[in-house]
Parts: C-alpha cells; structure tokens; sequence
C-alpha cells in the first residue's frame, strides 16, 4: 500500500520487474547523460542514496564534469567521471549486474559510455522524462508529460512503498534535481502534485532555501562578468518574430575564464523581455556548437530544435547541437526563424 496521496503513475508490469531486478541485483551502475545537469545528478544521486541503504553496492558514473554549483549534494565526490579515465570505465561497465539510465532517452546522450552500456550484459533499467525514449531497455519508464527525472524517481520509490525509508540525502537531490528542470518552479510545474511531492520532501527535513542557495547563489565573479558581456553584445532581438539570441564563441568565454556551468540559465534571460516568447543560446564548445532553447506560451521549441538541430526536448525547454562554424549555425537558425514566422508571429505567452 502507498504511504502518501501521490497517484500511482507507473505501471504495475514495470513496477515489479524494477522491484525484482534490484532484488536480484548486487553490483548496481546509475548513468545519466553528457554535460549533467541538476535533474540528471539529483536523479542519480538520489536514486544512488536510496539503494546504498538497501545494501547494494552502487555507483554513478557520467560521461564528463559537471557544474561547480552542483557539487555541494551528498555523494557527488564519488561520481566516477568516464572521460578522465575511459579503461576503468569501461571495466565497471563490464562487470556491473544492473544498469540505470537516467535522464536520456537515446544512447547517443551519454556520448563515448553508449557502446559500452549498450554492449553490457547487464539488465537495463530507463526512467526518464524526454519524448521518443529507445526501447531497447529491459525496462522502459517514461513520462514526458513530468516535470524532470527526479520527479519519476520520488514517484518509483513511493510507489515501491519505500516513502516512509527514504533519507534526507535522497529527499535532498530529488528536491535539486525538480528544482533546477523547472527553473526554480517556473515553469513545466503547473501539476498540483509536483507540490504534494514537495511537501513529502520538505517532511523529510531537507532545506529547500539552502538547496536554492547552493544552487543560484554559488556563482563565480567571472560567471556574472560573461553575462553582461553576453548581454550587451551578444544578444539580438527579433521584435517582430518575438524572439532573442544569444551567443558565445570559444574566444568570448575564454576572456572570462569560463568554467563548465558559467552560463547556466543564460538562454532565460531574454525570457523576461516583453513579448519574447523564444529565447536561443548558441555556444561553441571544444568540439561542437551547443544549442538551447527556451520558450514561453503555445510556441513549440523542441520541434524547432528537431527541424535544424538534430534536437528535441520538452515544448518549452529543449537543446540540440551542430557540427561546424558560428557563422553556419547563426544561418540556418536565422533561416529556421523565418521559416517559423507565422508561429511565432501567433504565438502566446
């Protein structure tokens, strides 16, 4: 029997086979996707607490760094980083009895750790919260329609009956992880019972002012810096469109020192102007050319993002990326917004 007023959401068939492959299970691997974020570490970390008091030997493991301002969590100090080390990796991989794929629909989203997750004789387990999830998976749970991953998490566990077991460092990165995917609970969180879950986490005595703190009130000089650069002269309006962009080139980040995570939230910002409805932030990255996107109202985001960007995501949060110059991609993303014109022209807040 449940042990909270949530609404069983997950399907019976699924719940027991989760239910049995942890049992079975002794040697469990969490993965979560490249450049993660705060639903993707407070997922994992979340998850990684919860079945460490259970008695599992567990593990996180990431493709690559992640932000400063989320290395506060409990149990961030033992992410394994695959990049820094990819033979190690690859062993635990290997010898791993379960798998956990958290917040990634597709392999490709955990980058150079695909192959080897794909290749493992290992169970595999996806709960995640982006539309069009592989079903190669033993088991595949996912809910576009919810807020972020770590909210599927709190759900998993409460419907495994283990609510009242659950410990504050769990109650602490599920908080971070719905937190952060939400924009502070800004948007995608007009469900009634992401605050019921809220509110069963704020029971187990986490501190959701501290969490916020940690979070958007860690930020570097140089991080604040870059923005009024980033502000005042990379940005652009398109008045007419009801859209903004944003940019930033290797050599722009570099003049203020950047670290991963600096420009978090960047892409909001423009949100905030009048009548801006979609908001892009473009950035050049070591290899290739990050993309994200934000909108507000009926505007669909994700599928502008799927048309140019090889992207997707949520209607009003998504990413993509591409692979070439700054000049090619402000191109096809000026032409994508002409071919978009009467969406945007009709669009809402």
């Amino acid at each position: 029997m449940l042990a909270t007023p949530i609404t069983p959401l997950i399907d019976e068939k699924n719940l027991r086979h989760v239910r049995d492959l942890i049992l079975q299970s002794s040697n469990i691997l969490i993965t979560t996707h490249v450049s993660p974020d705060g639903d993707a570490l407070g997922s994992s970390l979340g998850l990684y607490h919860h079945l460490l008091k259970r008695g599992k030997k567990v593990r996180v493991m990431v493709p690559n760094s992640f932000p400063y301002f989320l290395k506060w969590m409990k149990g961030s100090e033992n992410i394994l980083i695959f990049e820094y080390n990819p033979e190690a990796g690859k062993h635990i991989i290997d010898e791993v009895d379960l798998i956990f794929c958290l917040d990634y629909n597709i392999p490709k989203r955990i980058g150079k750790m695909a192959t080897h997750v794909q290749n493992a004789h290992a169970k595999r387990i996806l709960i995640d919260h982006h539309p069009y999830p592989e079903k190669a998976c033993d088991v595949v749970i996912s809910h576009p329609e919810k807020s972020s991953t770590s909210e599927l998490i709190f759900r998993l566990i409460d419907q495994l009956g283990e609510y009242e077991s659950m410990n504050h460092a769990t109650a602490e990165c599920i908080y971070c992880g719905m937190m952060t995917d939400t924009g502070g609970f800004t948007y995608n969180s007009n469900d009634p019972e992401i605050f019921e879950i809220i509110s069963l986490l704020l029971k187990k005595k986490i501190d959701k002012d501290a969490i916020y703190s940690n979070v958007y009130n860690n930020y570097s000089k140089d991080r604040f810096l870059l923005l009024g650069f980033t502000l005042l002269h990379r940005m652009k309006i398109y008045d007419e469109l009801h859209s903004a962009l944003i940019y930033l080139s290797k050599e722009d980040q570099n003049q203020f020192k950047y670290n991963k995570g600096d420009t978090e939230g960047f892409v909001n910002y423009p949100l905030s102007i009048k009548d801006i409805v979609f908001s892009t932030f473009i950035r050049e990255d070591e290899d290739y050319i990050k993309i994200s996107f934000r909108s507000q109202g009926n505007f669909a985001c994700n599928e502008f993002a799927s048309e140019f960007f090889n992207g997707g995501g949520h209607r009003n949060a998504s990413g993509g990326e591409y692979y070439g110059t700054m000049k090619e991609v402000l191109e096809i993303f000026e032409n994508g917004l002409q071919q978009y014109a009467q969406k945007l022209q009709s669009s809402k807040r």
